[in-house]
């Protein structure tokens, strides 16, 4: 069960994941980020803070999103996620090919500087 929130916050779109990112609830979250993407933000920034599994199609949903999000110019960062979640991402190579933060502040931060 995943509930996802999306907020705006010094010109970036915050996407908020609480919960469990499986092969159902993947949908949610490619929803999110297309919307996120469909409405024009230039920083989109995800909260895994209370991410607490991501499957490989939750996976699947960041990997869909990078070739489009370079060609459009959107600064896109992950913050915020526990060990065994950035672990998942790490193995299989997400973590070299998305960027990554420990806390919001350092994600607003590359966020902006991605975005000049």
């Amino acid at each position: 069960m995943v509930h996802i929130k999306r907020l705006q916050e010094d010109g970036a779109d915050i996407i908020a994941i609480v919960g469990e990112i499986d092969a159902s609830s993947s949908i949610e979250l490619d929803l999110a980020i297309a919307k996120s993407v469909g409405e024009g933000f230039k920083k989109i920034i995800v909260d895994c803070q209370a991410l607490e599994y991501i499957s490989s199609a939750g996976l699947g949903v960041f990997m869909s999103y990078i070739e489009e999000l370079k060609d459009k110019g959107i600064s896109f960062v992950l913050f915020g996620m526990k060990e065994r979640v950035l672990n998942t991402f790490s193995i299989l190579g997400l973590a070299d090919l998305l960027n990554i933060r420990e806390t919001k502040q350092e994600a607003k931060k590359l966020a902006d500087e991605l975005s000049v």
